[in-house]
């Protein structure tokens, strides 16, 4: 499958808590809501929490999460016509969009354990949204197939 690699930053927050205040600095360093993607185990607060910040979210069945939410550019990319996430799961689907096999690994296992993955897609602003990532708890945030140079 033909992916816009497209330059995802990612990162998993340990908690809803720590994923809106992430998910509103990102807002507030100026980057593009419509980049955003959140994924994370189906629970009714991270319903709202996906509403209030993308819109309905996405029901999905992700082998070894179970019943996941998802919303954003991300989850079309994991897809695939193979069903990615569904399939496969989120560690070896991640590769879709430029991550190592070992970071894939890790956000499966954060995201498992209750973790709320964000991700961004913007190539130009990636750096800036790693920062943010980083700054409000973003565990293992990384860029995936970044063509820019640090």
């Amino acid at each position: 499958m033909e992916v816009d690699a497209g330059r995802f930053t990612v990162g998993v927050f340990q908690d809803l808590a720590w994923a809106d205040r992430g998910i509103e600095a990102l807002k507030k360093q100026g980057l593009a809501v419509e980049s955003f993607s959140i994924v994370g185990k189906a629970s009714p607060e991270l319903s709202t929490l996906i509403e209030r910040h993308l819109g309905a979210p996405q029901m999905l069945a992700v082998k070894d999460l179970g019943e996941t939410m998802a919303r954003g550019p991300l989850v079309a990319a994991l897809q695939g016509s193979d069903q990615g996430m569904s399939n496969l799961g989120i560690a070896a689907t991640m590769r879709r969009v430029g991550f190592q096999a070992h970071d894939g690994r890790i956000f499966d296992a954060l995201t498992a354990r209750g973790g709320v993955l964000v991700a961004v897609h913007s190539e130009p602003r990636a750096a800036d949204a790693l920062a943010v990532l980083h700054s409000y708890g973003g565990g293992n945030a990384a860029i995936g197939a970044w063509s820019g140079r640090v």
